[in-house]
């Protein structure tokens, strides 16, 4: 049996670390075309990109690891 109260909080701040990520990542692209669009090398701000996508798809994953242990996987699956 989870501590609902704590998956509760773990959950507040997985959403705060998806919501954060996804603020960074639109950034970042944002900065990549600015760089491309000026002719710039954007090499280093596209590596930088890529990571910031890995960050975000392993903050989104344990967000939904963490929806399952609350609702179970037919809410999780269709929040």
């Amino acid at each position: 049996m989870i501590d609902r109260s704590l998956a509760r909080q773990n959950l507040a701040e997985a959403e705060r670390n998806v919501a954060l990520g996804r603020f960074h990542l639109d950034r970042q692209i944002q900065i990549v075309a600015e760089l491309e669009r000026d002719g710039h090398d954007a090499t280093a701000a596209r590596e930088l990109l890529e990571t910031f996508k890995d960050s975000q798809e392993q903050h989104e994953a344990h967000r939904d690891r963490l929806l399952r242990e609350l609702n179970g996987p037919e809410q999780a699956a269709s929040g």
